[in-house]
């Protein structure tokens, strides 16, 4: 049977996804090709054996519209030969795209290819690939949920009451990540997966998120961000504890990793990072839409024949406090073991891109602690999650 290896992985600093954020300036198509050209060059890799380049996009409009990926691969200089193509699983798309590209290794169909992501939440603002009264759900979704379904906002707090999460729990959890992620940047633990990005004539080299002053005291002080009265009337059990401070921000970023057969690597004299051990993704409650990572995590460990003591790193994305609490609950995972470098609540969540950034992250802690195996996973709107397994080499 054939593997699927990374051989290199690379992501851009994050910027703040609003005007005046240090990667606004640069064009979507720019940032994902400025992340493609840095893994071709740091291996040394021939771009013509690229069998495809699969990215990952969640607002596909207007400048990240018109499959991007495949314009990001021109940009990037690559020859025109090479394909591009670009999927949507909300916020873990890139994820699902290092998952296309591995088993597409695994079956024979690749010997090499690219997964990356992209999003530039300051250019192109989230939602705006559905028009204001859209109805992108259609009838028959209507009809099985009469209620009517809600914003991931409202599901964060719906989670957080379901597990009995306070506000002093959220909180705190949003200061460790804060307190891990400025940790890492001031020990350089991010210095070998950071591409350094020009914009107007300086480099942006560090994330522009992370707050490392943040404190109980400094979040204490912030108000419910999604406090609703209809809701409070439909659902009475939610306390409105989910703010700006506990709820990942809006970024600007992109990320790539390089996968192919073993074979292949060895082949070319590169030197595989990890192994593509296992996959898993799994639908959930629409409704609640954010713990698809409850029953992905059990899936691939399943799949893998691993239990969760087996595994030394998880990479649990962020999105909001209430749902790595709610996983952490449900699973036993060792804290200490979840996010060391900090998470998309400090480090920031650019959509597209954040799938193919924790693998990023991940394949790097896990070099730099030693470990053998390590498991990512990502709640997605919708009610769905996408869970990978990653063995060190």
């Amino acid at each position: 049977m054939r593997d699927a290896v990374i051989v290199d992985a690379v992501r851009t600093p994050i910027g703040k996804g609003k005007p005046g954020g240090a990667l606004h300036p640069v064009h979507p198509v720019e940032l994902l090709a400025e992340v493609i050209r840095s893994l071709v060059e740091r291996t040394g890799i021939d771009p013509e054996l690229l069998d495809d380049v699969i990215g990952g996009c969640v607002d596909q409009v207007d400048e990240q519209a018109q499959n991007i990926t495949r314009w990001a691969v021109l940009s990037a200089g690559l020859p025109e030969s090479v394909p591009a193509t670009t999927v949507d699983r909300q916020c873990g798309s890139s994820q699902q795209a290092v998952h296309f590209a591995a088993q597409g290794v695994i079956s024979g169909a690749y010997d090499v290819a690219i997964a990356c992501g992209v999003e530039s939440m300051s250019r192109v603002p989230m939602w705006s690939n559905v028009s204001p009264g859209s109805d992108f759900l259609g009838p028959g979704v209507a009809a099985r949920y009469p209620e009517g379904l809600v914003s991931q906002g409202i599901s964060s707090e719906l989670i957080a009451a379901k597990w009995s999460l306070s506000r002093e729990q959220l909180d705190a959890f949003a200061v460790t990540s804060h307190q891990r992620a400025a940790r890492a940047t001031e020990e350089g633990r991010f210095t070998a997966e950071m591409v350094p990005v020009e914009v107007e004539g300086r480099l942006v080299t560090t994330d522009e998120s992370i707050r490392p002053g943040t404190s109980m005291e400094v979040l204490a002080g912030l108000r419910p961000a999604y406090l609703d009265p209809a809701m409070t009337q439909r659902f009475p059990q939610i306390e409105w504890q989910i703010t700006a401070g506990n709820t990942s921000p809006l970024n600007d970023g992109a990320s790539a990793v390089l996968i192919m057969s073993g074979e292949m690597a060895a082949r070319l004299g590169l030197r595989p990072r990890a192994r593509l051990h296992s996959f898993a993704v799994t639908g959930s409650d629409p409704l609640l839409m954010l713990t698809g990572v409850i029953p992905a995590t059990e899936k691939v460990l399943r799949k893998a024949g691993l239990g969760l003591s087996d595994i030394d790193l998880f990479e649990v994305n962020e999105a909001f406090a209430s749902v790595v609490l709610a996983w952490q609950q449900e699973t036993g995972a060792d804290p200490a073991k979840v996010n060391v470098n900090g998470g998309a609540l400090s480090l920031g969540h650019p959509l597209g891109a954040s799938g193919t950034r924790l693998m990023t992250t991940l394949v790097n802690a896990m070099e730099q602690r030693g470990a053998r195996f390590g498991l990512q996973t990502m709640c997605e709107a919708g009610g769905l999650a996408n869970a990978t397994v990653l063995e060190a080499l």
